[in-house]
């Protein structure tokens, strides 16, 4: 997966630094995202980097960039205020348009989220808006500087602590946020809406999001996410909301047709009745191919891959399955039955072979296959009977049932055609 340095100005001529984290290789780029950090972070923050990193396995590249005076960025932290955190995302989505491509797509943490809520509408290119964890107004931050208003309106200027880190701000910033007090403006966004939040966030409160779920109008989400903290520092809430989130964006932004559509030219081409396997990765990650479609395989964590698809075996008795139940449908309808609904659960491992001629003294596994059926249907008992003979003649079932002959070679060998 490639990570691409941005080097960009902001509206007062100050460097920001960014990382363009793009899909890994043969994975085409579908769409492009803009994913604002939290307050006082920094782009390298866990959970900014880590569902940038996963969205980038999805396909969506996104830029994660340093605000004014955080992170690598230059410029000085107490000059900034939140119109000017709105600002500094303007430009990185000039950036992204400049060299690439517009950004469709913004994603938002913490303060992050409220910063795109209020850039969104200055963006023609954006089809869809996310925030995790976010306030629905600047405001909210307010209380963070309640020790420092007396400092504040004596000298202009005081230190605060926010984390494990000390910063200088000055009574500008406060000034600034009473211009984002109210959550009007997320009314107006005019874009389909996520939000993610955690009821146990200590940082801010789910009831912020309650706000912008009912400021926002249609079409709108909310996803709770059970168990998290404020800045989702278990690696498996951030896989989730990269899972969620695609899911839900493929709705809006077309993830699918710009992924698949031969006119992008990324996809490789595939003939048809063929396959195609690639390494994503030297691990396990392996991109799946057919003429028209696109998939994945992985394996595990605990195998070493990074289960963004199902394994060789499970896409195995996936094939089963499918075949089954679709062999199941067609003979019911066929034959009048009245059949509501199939589900095929299945399972494989290796057992001991009971009875082996050749064996010797040496102990000998084969695998066994198990397909259970779960019917619904007012279907009797005959019935019930043939339907299980049907399944088992399944095309799929039949040729693991005949030991197909695997014939490899080189492509380089293969008979002209």
């Amino acid at each position: 997966m490639a990570r691409i340095k941005l080097e960009f100005p902001n509206a007062d001529g100050h460097t920001l630094v960014g990382l363009l984290e793009t899909p890994p290789e043969r994975v085409p780029i579908a769409r492009y995202a803009l994913f604002a950090h939290c307050f006082t972070c920094s782009k390298d923050v866990a959970a900014t980097s880590r569902i940038s990193r996963a969205l980038a396995a999805r396909g969506i590249a996104v830029l994660r960039f340093d605000f004014t005076g955080l992170g690598n960025s230059d410029g000085d932290f107490a000059n900034t205020n939140f119109s000017s955190n709105v600002q500094d995302l303007l430009a990185a989505a000039r950036k992204l348009e400049q060299d690439f491509e517009a950004p469709a797509l913004l994603v938002g943490h913490s303060l992050g989220g409220a910063a795109v809520l209020a850039a969104a509408p200055q963006l023609p290119s954006v089809e869809a808006v996310v925030t995790i964890a976010a306030p629905a107004t600047a405001a909210h931050v307010q209380h963070l500087f309640s020790g420092a208003r007396g400092q504040l309106e004596e000298t202009g200027e005081a230190e605060v602590k926010i984390g494990l880190r000390r910063f200088k701000i000055r009574q500008q910033l406060l000034d600034d946020l009473e211009r984002y007090a109210s959550p009007d403006h997320i009314r107006h966004l005019d874009r389909p809406l996520l939000v993610f939040h955690s009821p146990l966030d200590t940082i801010v409160d789910i009831g912020e999001a309650a706000k912008i779920y009912q400021a926002a109008r249609h079409p709108k989400s909310f996803i709770s996410l059970d168990k998290a903290d404020h800045m989702l520092s278990n690696r498996e809430d951030a896989e989730y909301v990269a899972e969620t989130l695609v899911a839900w964006a493929s709705r809006y932004l077309g993830l699918n047709r710009h992924a698949f559509e031969p006119s992008t030219g990324t996809a490789p081409r595939v003939r048809p009745g063929e396959v195609l396997v690639t390494e994503i990765d030297t691990q396990f990650l392996r991109g799946l191919y057919t003429e028209r479609h696109q998939w994945l395989a992985d394996e595990p964590k605990s195998f070493g891959g990074s289960e963004l698809g199902p394994t060789p075996y499970e896409l195995l008795l996936m094939a089963l399955g499918a075949c089954t139940s679709m062999t199941l449908r067609h003979y019911a309808k066929r034959q009048g039955m009245s059949l509501d609904d199939i589900e095929v659960i299945l399972s494989h491992e290796r057992v001991h072979a009971e009875d082996c001629v050749e064996c010797g003294q040496k102990p000998v596994k084969i695998s066994r296959i198990v397909q259970r059926l779960n019917i619904h249907g007012n279907l009797n008992a005959q019935e019930r009977e043939r339907l299980l003979e049907i399944a088992e003649r399944c095309p799929v079932h039949r040729t693991l049932d005949s030991t197909p002959r695997i014939e490899t070679r080189y492509v380089e060998d293969d008979p002209p055609r």
